[in-house]
């Protein structure tokens, strides 16, 4: 059975400046097959590209959702090779909820004696 190993990567934004290249499409068309030119030297292929929602936080409780365009790749791992080492999984860090509400919240005003 063959084995893959996966590249997600930020699909580009911006086209690079091109001599000769006169309309933002062809400087994005050449930006764009520079990039896939690249990942496939280094045996990439390329499945696709999602669109993929991601909530992101606005301001100090607010929460929005976006979109990102993310391309996808895969090349065969080598025969017999394990999958790549990846990073060790930690588990997500959690926003600052309370898990139960907290009892009265001690007074901050000096005591008098």
């Amino acid at each position: 059975m063959m084995r893959f190993e996966y590249k997600v990567v930020a699909a580009p934004q911006r086209a690079e400046k091109v001599k000769g290249l006169k309309t933002g499409a062809d400087r994005f068309a050449h930006t764009l097959a520079a990039f896939l030119n690249d990942l496939g030297r280094e045996g990439w292929e390329y499945l696709g590209t999602e669109v993929l929602p991601a909530e992101e936080r606005t301001g100090l409780v607010g929460h929005k959702t976006v979109e990102h365009r993310v391309m996808l790749f895969r090349r065969p791992l080598a025969e017999g090779a394990d999958a790549p080492a990846s990073e060790p999984e930690t588990e997500p860090k959690r926003a600052l909820r309370p898990e139960a509400p907290e009892g009265t919240a001690p007074s901050l005003r000096a005591k008098r004696d």
